[in-house]
């Protein structure tokens, strides 16, 4: 069992910064597919951005890439994504998750254990 708790987002206006970190505990897998996902009222839950560290590879949504960025820090468990130049679209309920895999795609079936979700509200 992989334990996932969220910290970070809240309110923002447009063009504002937000850093949402994902503390993994239990039986941790340093070498899974780790993500984030959103997913705003409505509409079905989407991939933001995933990381893999064999192949060492991160994937964005092209709504994200070159605004948003994932990091991880396995000696301490967590995984980071820095949000900057947020826009309204951007708002959403964002969660964490972890992989079976080291490498997948980056989908919610791809992903086994997730995190409680944090929101992120933006203004215009």
């Amino acid at each position: 069992q992989v334990q996932l708790v969220q910290s970070g987002g809240g309110s923002v206006q447009s063009g504002g910064s937000l850093r949402l970190s994902c503390a993994a505990s239990g039986d941790t897998y340093s070498n899974s597919y780790m993500g984030w996902f959103r997913q705003a009222p409505g509409k079905e839950r989407e991939g933001v951005s995933c990381d893999s560290k064999t192949p060492p590879y991160a994937h964005y949504a092209p709504s994200v890439k070159g605004r948003f960025t994932i990091s991880r820090d396995n000696a301490k468990n967590q995984l980071y994504l820095e949000m900057n130049n947020l826009e309204p679209e951007d708002t959403a309920m964002y969660y964490c998750a972890v992989s079976r895999y080291a490498y997948s795609a980056c989908v919610p079936p791809s992903f086994r254990y997730w995190g409680q979700g944090t929101q992120v509200n933006v203004s215009s």
